[in-house]
C-alpha cells in the first residue's frame, strides 16, 4: 500500500488538472476561430507546416512530466524494512474507581464513561511508556499488568465496569499500594530501583473515602513516584441510578429511610493525595480540561530503556515518479509543435 509522506502537495494535482481543461478549451476555441474562415479540410493547405497531433502530445506530456513531479513532492512511501531500536519510556499505573457512586450522571455520559475516555486520551498522548491498570471501589486487584501494548490496554478498559468489585467503597489507599506493586515496589522477583521515571494516576470521584490514602501517596513519592488525581463528577454532586444486569437504568438508590442518595466530587481529598504524592490534581468535567497538566508531568518523567522492539519503517520512493517526470519534460522538450519537413513523421501516422 502507498503513503505519502507530505500529502498536502497532492492538492497541487487538481491545479495542474484546471491548467489541462483551459488548455483544451483554448483549443478547441482556436480550432472554431478558424473554421470560421476556412473548412476544415482546407487548414493543411493554408497552414501547411501546422500539425494536428503534436500539441496536443506536447500538453499532455507537460501534464503528465509535473504531475509526477508533484508525486515525487508528495514523497511516497511504500514497501518497507525492518529496523531495530531500543524501547525507552516511563512506567504509569492507572488506578480507575469501580465505585457505584461513578455511575452518577452529572457529567455525560456518566463518570465512568467519562473516566474511560480520559484514560483513552491519556494513551493517546504516551509515546513508548509502559501503563498498568488498577481497578478499585472498596478494595483493588491489577486489571492488567505493566505493558507497552496499548491495543491489549484498550481491551482491559472497555471490560471495566462497576459489576466488577462488590465491596463498596474508595480505598485509594489500596488502590495506590496495588500500583506500586504493578511499577516492581514489593515485587520480590523484580528489583526496585528508586528513580524518577515512574508515576500513578488516580481517577475518582474521591467519594466515601476509607483507608489512608495520603499516607499511601507519600511513601510512592518517597520511593521518586508521582502520584496524580483525575477528578470526576461535580461537587454540586448527583443521584446514583440503579442499573439492573443489561445496563438499564430502572431508578435512583435510596438510603433506609427512603430518600434518593446524592454522590458529591470530593476535590479536597483528592487534592490532598496529589500534593502527598508530588503530584498534580485536575477535574475532568464535560470537557476534558486540565489534562494537559498531567500529560506534561508524564512527558517530563526520565525515560528508561527497558527492551529492544522491531519497527517497520517504509521506504520512501520519491525518486521514480522524479525521473519519470523529468524524462517526460525532457521529451516534450525535444518535441516540436510544427512539422519537420526533413523527416515528416506525421504523414506516416
Amino acid at each position: 500500500m502507498i503513503h505519502f509522506e507530505h500529502i498536502e502537495y497532492l492538492w497541487l494535482l487538481v491545479v495542474v488538472g484546471l491548467l489541462g481543461l483551459a488548455w483544451g478549451y483554448g483549443e478547441w476555441r482556436k480550432r472554431r476561430r478558424l473554421e470560421q474562415w476556412a473548412d476544415r479540410g482546407m487548414f493543411g493547405r493554408l497552414i501547411p507546416d501546422r500539425s494536428g497531433w503534436r500539441p496536443a502530445v506536447k500538453m499532455t506530456l507537460t501534464l503528465l512530466g509535473v504531475s509526477l513531479l508533484v508525486v515525487a513532492l508528495a514523497n511516497p512511501l511504500f514497501g518497507t524494512r525492518i529496523e531495530k531500536g531500543k524501547r525507552a519510556g516511563s512506567d504509569v499505573a492507572i488506578c480507575l474507581d469501580l465505585s457505584n457512586s461513578m455511575l452518577a450522571e452529572d457529567i455525560q455520559p456518566n463518570r465512568l464513561e467519562r473516566s474511560k475516555r480520559v484514560v483513552s486520551n491519556l494513551l493517546a498522548s504516551f509515546a513508548g511508556d509502559r501503563v498498568s491498570l488498577v481497578a478499585f471501589a472498596g478494595t483493588s486487584f491489577i486489571q492488567m499488568p505493566l505493558t507497552a501494548d496499548y491495543g491489549a490496554t484498550k481491551l482491559f478498559l472497555d471490560e471495566m465496569d462497576c459489576s466488577m468489585i462488590s465491596e463498596q467503597g474508595t480505598a485509594i489507599g489500596d488502590a495506590i499500594e496495588k500500583a506500586m506493586l504493578t511499577l516492581g515496589y514489593g515485587d520480590e522477583e523484580r528489583e526496585w530501583v528508586k528513580n524518577k521515571n515512574r508515576a500513578i494516576i488516580v481517577i475518582s470521584d474521591g467519594e466515601n473515602h476509607e483507608d489512608d490514602a495520603i499516607g499511601a501517596a507519600r511513601t510512592a513519592a518517597k520511593e521518586g513516584v508521582r502520584v496524580c488525581t483525575i477528578g470526576m463528577g461535580l461537587p454540586e454532586g448527583s443521584p446514583i441510578p440503579e442499573v439492573d444486569n443489561r445496563g438499564r437504568k430502572n431508578n435512583y438508590k435510596r438510603d433506609r429511610e427512603g430518600n434518593v442518595i446524592m454522590t458529591h466530587l470530593n476535590e479536597q481529598m483528592l487534592r490532598d493525595v496529589a500534593s502527598a504524592g508530588n503530584g498534580v490534581y485536575v477535574r475532568a468535567g464535560n470537557v476534558n480540561s486540565g489534562l494537559g497538566d498531567i500529560t506534561s508531568l508524564i512527558q517530563g518523567l526520565d525515560k528508561e530503556e527497558y527492551g529492544e522492539a522491531q519497527f517497520a519503517a517504509y521506504e520512501s520512493r520519491y525518486m521514480y515518479p522524479l525521473l519519470a517526470g523529468l524524462v517526460l519534460l525532457l521529451v516534450e522538450l525535444l518535441l516540436f509543435e510544427r512539422r519537420n519537413r526533413k523527416f515528416d513523421i506525421d504523414n506516416l501516422i
